[in-house]
């Protein structure tokens, strides 16, 4: 699907939805400290949130892997 490979829209995703809310902290910040501090008392509702406000950071990782996937693939076919 287009959508999901449209750079712009990834990080329009990134900087509203990954990061809201905003103050005092982003969110998925907060919710990646839990998780690293051992998850505990996390329930399924706060695992949900977790994947919705990182859901654009994947996308965003994802594209980057793929843009430097075709750099090398290119790279390699011009030696």
């Amino acid at each position: 699907m287009k959508i999901w490979n449209n750079w712009q829209l990834v990080a329009v995703a990134c900087v509203t939805l990954g990061l809201a809310p905003f103050f005092p902290e982003p969110h998925i910040w907060g919710k990646l400290k839990w998780i690293a501090g051992g998850a505990n008392d996390m329930q399924a509702l706060d695992w949900f949130d977790t994947l919705f406000h990182g859901l654009p950071w994947l996308l965003l990782l994802r594209l980057l892997f793929l843009k430097g996937l075709s750099l090398v693939q290119s790279k390699e076919q011009k030696i």
